[in-house]
């Protein structure tokens, strides 16, 4: 039977070290972290998600703003508050939550942001230095994963991984993170063949393509770590991961749940991510 990865327990141990450096930067320096986080629309779903990130903030005790544009907002208003929020001294971390309305560019209003400020790891000078493996901001989703990985004591050096999902916020930069630290990646997604071929051969198996208990015990190799990245809501209003949980914990080594697994460690990854750019922008050793 598998170990389950406890993700709560994990972030709540990397969000009170925040907290200790938080008050530590604020007794000796006067520097607030700022996190500022733009909202469009009134998605629920996403509403509860910002309200969680705004909870950490208060917890950990940086500064939290959150800018609410209404569904209709248009794009050029949207470009303007971002460039607000670029030269605003109190804001070390801007963060657009995704989605955007369909009429709205993604790519530009990520463009918008001030790189030193893109605490989502998202804009294209992050994603480029992430490819060299010279990373500035790495997404928080996959630097959750990897310090999940990396603080259960899980060698990965000649690993072979599997990443099934290719998205540029967890299946892209997942694959450069494991393949830096020495992994033989294979990204897989909706047009791969024999994808039970494939992902039978994982040590590392990671999930992200967004459907409820996709993965299923013969799809894993015994002894397999498998990170459930997916969040989805079924029928009865509970949530589930990509993974059927019961059936393959009985033949990995190591598995995280759903709830309480990835999710916990994305938004303490925000935090980490909001302080690093907090020193880097006050010029902080």
């Amino acid at each position: 039977m598998a170990v389950v990865i406890d993700g709560n327990k994990i972030a709540g141990e990397i969000r009170e070290a925040i907290r200790a450096e938080t008050a530590a930067l604020k007794s000796s320096k006067g520097i607030v972290p700022g996190l500022a986080v733009v909202l469009v629309g009134n998605d629920p779903a996403t509403e509860i998600y910002v309200r969680k990130k705004e909870q950490a903030c208060k917890e950990i005790g940086f500064l939290s703003r959150k800018y609410k544009l209404p569904e209709d907002a248009a794009e050029g208003k949207i470009l303007e508050l971002i460039n607000e929020l670029n030269r605003d001294k109190s804001i070390h971390g801007i963060l657009v939550q995704l989605p955007l309305p369909k009429r709205v560019s993604v790519d530009s209003v990520i463009a918008a942001i001030d790189p030193h400020k893109d605490v989502d790891g998202f804009h294209p000078y992050n994603v480029g230095a992430l490819m060299a493996g010279s990373p500035f901001f790495v997404p928080c989703t996959p630097r959750g994963i990897m310090d999940l990985i990396s603080r259960t004591g899980i060698a990965i050096s000649g690993k072979e991984a599997v990443i099934v999902g290719r998205s540029n916020i967890v299946g892209k930069p997942m694959a450069l993170l494991l393949l830096a630290q020495h992994a033989t990646v294979t990204v897989c997604h909706s047009k791969t063949n024999k994808l039970s071929a494939i992902t039978s051969r994982a040590d590392i198996l990671v999930a992200a393509v967004g459907k409820a208990h996709m993965i299923t015990a013969d799809m894993v190799k015994e002894g397999a770590v498998v990170i459930d990245v997916g969040i989805n809501r079924l029928d009865d209003g509970k949530l589930s991961g990509d993974v059927a949980f019961e059936e393959v914990a009985a033949k990995a080594s190591y598995i995280t749940p759903v709830p309480g697994g990835v999710g916990p460690m994305t938004i303490a990854m925000l935090m980490k991510n909001t302080i690093e750019a907090a020193k880097r922008i006050e010029n902080i050793a």
